[in-house]
């Protein structure tokens, strides 16, 4: 079981990598401008332009990592202790970042309707998923 959730994490982590890698090269994808990508999938009030190339990039690293670990969790035997507290580190960042994408402070952050929109259906759920992913990777090696 947790090599179907850690794959399934994996395919979803590889997705955002590589969206984010897209963007660090200066794609707009799938969006078809750069200003409406970052209303899109930053949302920060009267945003013109996506964030440095070089953040895209790190996040794209980031999800990256975050995937190759759900994978390396997913096999209880491997790794021992040290493996184990590193997954806390990505399911509490997830989960964070998941609950914030509910509360009023986060919306009046990010005010940009699309955002907005997508935060609510897909960044905020997606984030919460994987942050509970990590926790059931995490809970069967603590056991």
């Amino acid at each position: 079981m947790s090599m179907l959730v850690a794959s399934l994490m994996f395919v979803a982590l590889l997705a955002v990598s590589f969206a984010h890698f897209l963007w660090a090269t200066g794609r707009t994808w799938p969006i078809r401008n750069e200003k409406l990508l970052a209303q899109t999938v930053v949302g920060l009030k009267d945003i013109e332009h996506m964030p440095p190339r070089i953040a895209s990039l790190a996040v794209s690293i980031a999800m990256l990592a975050a995937g190759i670990l759900a994978l390396a969790l997913a096999d209880e035997a491997a790794g021992g202790l040290w493996l184990t507290l590193a997954g806390i580190v990505p399911a509490s960042l997830f989960l964070t970042r998941g609950v914030l994408g509910y509360t009023r402070w986060w919306a009046e952050r990010t005010p940009e309707p699309n955002f907005r929109l997508n935060d609510a259906r897909v960044y905020s759920p997606l984030c919460i998923a994987l942050g509970i992913g990590f926790i059931a990777l995490i809970a069967p090696r603590l056991i």
